[in-house]
């Protein structure tokens, strides 16, 4: 058996927490391989709207496993109140949900180095959650981290004391106060002991144990393929590695044992934060796209800044993470327009078309080329099979299989389970 992946292709927020939900019962694990409390999905069901941050979105479903893998990094404070969270919906966490111990543990000073290090840059600043994510990683990739094992060992505070003198040294370079230090360290080692009470396993063995015994996997990514630490619009992006080679990375699996690899894009662009946006709007139509979409982040409440859908930027995501099948979120956003425009390629300063990302593409003014189309017009309220939707709608479906070259399987109308439409 081979293990699936679902990640977004654009800079996140594409709607990954609604379709892990949605292609659960096919599933008997899911697995989330990168990303921390950064991450926001969320899920609509019932009347009932709820958004996870570090826990897999197949928790919801009492029949599947869900397992923390080893690549993420793990607030253990704001774990605790994701769990404390899922009580009103009677979820046995002690059943269906595992954390690996080789996880990255997020401490309080990881969160005053975030804000330190963003504070520093000034206006040039990434755009940070200030979860801490950053510095983690840093110190995992620098083998300094501490990780979710360490908390069962009997000298756990010497090692975190240690890790946190580090800390102290870089953040009195910038001058950043420490006063809120003992009140965070208080919540945090209140969380820790939760912690031990949970199930940390070898996650890699139960990973690969499954596929073995046939099981159904799938790796739940966080963020979006264009913020990936090696391929997305560098320095503006996460810490992790966001594509399928994440998921082997991040879960212990080898390349071979892939299989699907579903890409969810928006029918638009957001992005939060700093960092290029080349169809990026910044007139009434951006600010109707942001109100009908809701656009304001799931894990920062931040505005999301809006967008045409740019396909060099969505076939580069499809090239790289050698996606499968695509999923279009979020096509009734675009209900409210008489004309929706596509861009297909970039102009460059010097008047060159061209239809990639190429490493130069940051630092230049490039212009969207765009491709109008007729926009439906139309609510899509109540629509449940695809052969109903507006023709308008099915030409723009189609437009985009034919660019890019790959099938779009899924059309999401609406936050609801019930709005997903398949193909």
């Amino acid at each position: 058996m081979k293990m699936d992946v679902l990640l977004g292709l654009q800079w996140g927020d594409e709607g990954k927490g609604k379709i892990v939900d949605v292609l659960a019962p096919k599933y008997e694990i899911v697995a989330r391989f990168q990303g921390g409390p950064n991450a926001g999905h969320t899920l609509e069901f019932d009347g009932i709207k709820h958004v996870l941050h570090q826990i897999p979105s197949g928790i919801f479903r009492s029949q599947i496993l869900n397992i923390i893998g080893n690549g993420v990094v793990l607030d253990p404070i704001i774990l605790k109140k994701e769990i404390d969270g899922l009580g009103k919906f009677s979820i046995d966490y002690m059943k269906n949900l595992v954390i690996s111990k080789k996880a990255t543990i997020i401490i309080p000073t990881h969160k005053l180095l975030d804000a330190a290090l963003e504070t520093s840059k000034g206006d040039k600043k990434i755009g940070s959650t200030l979860k801490g994510i950053g510095p983690t990683y840093q110190d995992k990739i620098g083998r300094s981290a501490l990780r979710v094992g360490d908390i069962l060992s009997p000298d756990f505070k010497d090692k975190y004391q240690a890790l946190v003198e580090k800390h102290k040294t870089i953040l009195s370079f910038y001058n950043h106060p420490l006063d809120v230090l003992a009140e965070m360290e208080e919540q945090f080692f209140a969380a820790v002991e939760f912690f031990k009470t949970l199930n940390l396993i070898d996650s890699e063995y139960v990973v690969n144990d499954a596929l073995a015994s046939n099981k159904r996997i799938l790796a739940e990514g966080a963020q979006g393929s264009l913020l990936d630490i090696d391929f997305g619009s560098y320095p503006f992006v996460t810490s992790s590695t966001t594509m399928t080679a994440g998921a082997c990375t991040g879960l212990g699996v080898a390349p071979s044992k892939i299989g699907e690899v579903f890409g969810i894009f928006k029918a638009y662009c957001t992005r939060v934060g700093s960092g290029p946006f080349p169809t990026e709007l910044f007139d009434e139509t951006g600010e109707a796209m942001r109100k009908e979409g809701n656009e304001f982040g799931s894990t920062t409440g931040r505005p999301r800044r809006c967008g045409w859908l740019d396909l060099p930027a969505l076939r580069y995501s499809i090239m790289i993470n050698d996606v499968t099948q695509l999923f279009m979120m979020k096509g009734d956003v675009l209900n409210i327009f008489e004309e929706i425009k596509i861009c297909t390629h970039y102009e460059l300063p010097t008047g060159e078309r061209i239809d990639r990302l190429s490493f130069e593409i940051s630092d230049l003014d490039v212009k969207p080329v765009y491709k109008a189309m007729k926009g439906w017009n139309t609510s899509l309220k109540g629509i449940r099979d695809y052969d109903n939707f507006p023709i308008e709608l099915k030409d723009y479906v189609s437009f985009l299989e034919e660019q890019l070259n790959v099938p779009i399987k899924l059309v999401s109308i609406g936050p609801d389970r019930e709005q997903t439409i398949l193909r």
